[in-house]
Order: C-alpha cells, then structure tokens, then sequence
C-alpha cells in the first residue's frame, strides 16, 4: 500500500484475501501509514494484524525482493503515480518497488491501482510502459452496473475484480450483459 487516496482498497484485498485464506505480505509506504488514519481511521498495526507477514519498506532483503520466493502476484493498492512511475522505470529503491519489479521478471501478474485524477500525460506513458513491462494498470473505477448502495459494495467489487487478476476466485457479482 502506498500513500496515494483509497486506502481502504489495500485494507479490503487484505481483508478479501483473509477470509478466502490467502497467505499475504503487507508492505506499507510511510505515507500510506499517514493516509490510513485520515481516509479510514485505521492505524496502521490495525492494517498490519489483517496481514499474515509485514515488511518494512525500507528492508530490501525482505523475501518478497526475491524472484525465488514464490508468489500468486502483487497487487498495489492503492498505487501512488510515484510508485507507479518507478516500478515502470524501473527504479527499485524500497521494498514496495523491488518487489513488484522481481513479480515482473517472473512474469507473475502485477495490478496496480493507481489513485490519481486527472492524469496527465507522464502518468499516461508511464502506465503504457507498465503495461508494455506486463503489469495491469485498473484504476479502481467503481461500476454501477449491480445498482451498489453503499462505498463498501463499490469497494468490495472493485478491489474482487483486481483480485481475480491474481486468479483470487472472490465472489461477487459480476454484469452479465443485457
């Protein structure tokens, strides 16, 4: 989790992939430490106790900087533009950063839920880059197909969509169509 807006998307994966029994490894940014009480009122141990194991950003060592530690995928939620800009470019300087960089030279699925809006150009390029490196970019846009009645089902749909990026089978109801 990083420090973009909607931390309550990484809170929710971790929730999601708790109740389905998924081992997680939660990595928080020093500024998604500070945006979590002020969007969600959650302090950080909070978010840290949904997790199975936490690393600091900062430990580089961290098994999850290592392409011999296997994994379903990562997600990023919520991903800053900074963040997403350095993962694109490559520029693996903490934890969150490295790890996502040995998910794509692993070819393992990365999704990356960037919280910015508008974007501009740099943030258009550097999503394309990520992209073209094999990463997912899904901006988390809520839909309204269901007729959702609280942020809570946006949240929980959006964030499920995600999930099945990483093959996570979460219920929830998908459009059928017309």
């Amino acid at each position: 989790m990083t420090g973009a807006s909607g931390q309550i998307y990484g809170v929710r994966a971790l929730e999601l992939l708790a109740e389905h029994g998924y081992e997680t490894h939660l990595i928080l940014s020093k500024a998604s430490k500070v945006n979590l009480n002020q969007e969600i009122d959650y302090t950080p141990s909070e978010v840290e106790a949904l997790a199975s194991e936490v690393h600091q950003n900062g430990n580089i060592g961290a098994k999850t900087a290592s392409g011999s530690f296997k994994t379903e995928g990562m997600i990023v939620a919520p991903c800053s533009m900074k963040t997403l800009s350095n993962i694109a470019h490559g520029n693996a300087g903490d934890l969150i950063t490295r790890s996502a960089d040995v998910v794509l030279k692993e070819r393992r699925p990365l999704v990356v839920m960037p919280r910015e809006k508008p974007f501009n150009r740099i943030h258009l390029k550097n999503m394309l880059e990520l992209t073209d490196a094999g990463g997912i970019v899904m901006p988390p846009f809520p839909s309204f197909y269901q007729g959702p009645t609280t942020i809570e089902e946006m949240t929980t749909r959006t964030v499920a969509r995600a999930l099945t990026h990483l093959d996570v089978d979460v219920e929830f109801e998908e459009w059928a169509g017309l």
